[in-house]
């Protein structure tokens, strides 16, 4: 009874001790992984972020068979985060600004379905607030945005070398992404509202 009660008093803060913030995912879809972790991970109040694929009909994919387009998979990216320090709507607004909503046929210079943009929600909250802020996105640019919305199915984390791409593989990294066009792009249709590092 007394070891019962001490943790209880320990797991309530009465001592200074904090209980562990719960945190919340998203998942976004924005043509390649590696192009999405870096702006995430930037953010105060991510906890983590998981290159990986979704959408798809099959189980545990290979990067082979989500790159060749056929699998119905997107390459994604996984975000798990402190609601308490940042919000889905904080989340979505560097989202946008990390990807070309006007694309419908992939993202920068990698072409095909698997490569879409794309917003997955979890709920009906999620979901509205992702067609809330991309409705705010096409009046104030007057954009028409080709990027779906759609309900989050199984998430596969793809595999380890894709994981902290641009952390492991910063020079590999840089001309790919200098190569792709995708921070040129970015800064046309953003302006200083682009967020290209890293």
């Amino acid at each position: 009874m007394r070891l019962v009660l001490i943790f209880a008093i320990l797991a309530s803060g009465v001592f200074g001790g904090t209980v562990a913030a719960q945190t919340k995912e998203a998942v976004f879809a924005g043509g390649c992984f590696w192009c999405l972790e870096g702006p995430f991970d930037a953010l105060p109040g991510v906890m983590e972020t998981e290159a990986g694929y979704t959408g798809g009909q099959i189980s545990n994919p290979t990067y082979e068979q989500v790159s060749s387009g056929t699998s119905g998979h997107i390459e994604a990216m996984r975000v798990v985060y402190d609601p308490e320090q940042v919000d889905f709507e904080k989340l979505l607004n560097v989202f946008w600004r990390n990807i070309d909503p006007l694309d419908a046929g992939g993202q920068f210079c990698d072409r095909g379905p698997q490569y879409r943009s794309a917003v997955f929600f979890a709920d009906a909250a999620e979901e509205s607030a992702a067609q809330a802020s991309k409705a705010r996105l096409e009046e104030a640019h007057g954009f028409t945005i080709a990027t779906e919305i759609l309900p989050r199915s199984e998430f596969y984390p793809a595999e380890e070398y894709h994981q902290d791409y641009y952390k492991k593989n910063p020079l590999r990294y840089h001309f790919y992404r200098q190569g792709c066009g995708r921070d040129q792009r970015l800064r046309q249709l953003w302006g200083a509202e682009a967020k290209v590092k890293p």
